[in-house]
């Protein structure tokens, strides 16, 4: 069977496989709801989810500093990854031992198109199709809650400041909630604290991954940016792009009733 991944790699799978490593926390999570517990065979120290994965399935290391020696002692007959969380080199490279599929994910057409793509490369297409039509009806239900049209800054690190810019999945998430993201540069630019006073935004959301923000910082930044509101925001359910999506409507409307 040949298939093409969202870079446009082809890879080939003789049969279905039976060792899988993830190597992305939310494809990992996705691999469970796709009840493939038997068959996924390593993932990555900051897959969390879920607890009882985290804390038996073998690990192989960081997503961009995966242990290859652990790789092959696993001999996975299919491995799935992500450009943007996994290194280019890494990702190469196992593409020379073993089929990769690698996901490229800015927009929630791009995680349905990749959800559909893992139930087939996993012969568990229709519990796929079933993850999918329950996150577009999650989705469809949104659109009656609307942010306000509020004027917004994501941050995702603190030293430097960095923020969510667009071509990215948060902005098309931050976009489904009704906000508006006035970060105008693409990917995850760095800020300065004059930059946000420029942008001046109503709400800014901190996010609580990759960098941890707790409420001193919220403290910090109302002493910075006297006009706008800090929030603390759980960035799995704006950044995690496979099956936790059923989830992520219910949380932003309760993050729009909360702010508005």
């Amino acid at each position: 069977m040949e298939f093409t991944d969202q870079t446009g790699h082809q890879l080939e799978l003789n049969s279905i496989p039976e060792r899988i490593i993830s190597l992305v926390p939310s494809q990992t999570e996705l691999l469970y709801d796709l009840g493939l517990d038997d068959r996924v065979v390593g993932i990555t120290k900051f897959c969390i989810h879920p607890q009882t994965w985290f804390e038996t399935k073998a690990r192989v290391g960081g997503t961009k500093a995966l242990k290859l020696d652990k790789i092959r002692e696993l001999q996975p007959d299919l491995i799935l990854a992500n450009r943007e969380e996994n290194t280019r080199h890494e990702i190469e490279y196992l593409r020379q031992h073993y089929p990769v599929y690698t996901s490229d994910i800015c927009s929630l057409s791009d995680s349905l198109e990749m959800i559909r793509a893992v139930g087939q490369l996993t012969d568990t297409g229709q519990r796929a199709h079933e993850l999918v039509q329950t996150i577009n009806q999650a989705f469809d239900g949104l659109r009656l809650y609307q942010g306000g049209r509020k004027r917004v800054v994501y941050l995702i690190w603190q030293d430097p400041v960095m923020a969510v810019g667009k071509q990215t999945f948060i902005d098309d998430m931050l976009g489904r909630c009704g906000f508006i993201n006035v970060v105008e540069q693409e990917r995850y630019p760095e800020l300065g604290v004059a930059d946000l006073q420029r942008l001046s935004p109503d709400i800014l959301l901190l996010a609580s991954e990759p960098f941890p923000f707790r409420e001193k910082h919220v403290v910090v930044w109302q002493g910075e940016l006297p006009d706008t509101q800090p929030v603390l925001v759980d960035g799995e359910y704006f950044s995690w792009y496979g099956s936790r999506l059923q989830k992520a409507p219910g949380y932003f409307v309760d993050l729009i009733n909360k702010i508005s």
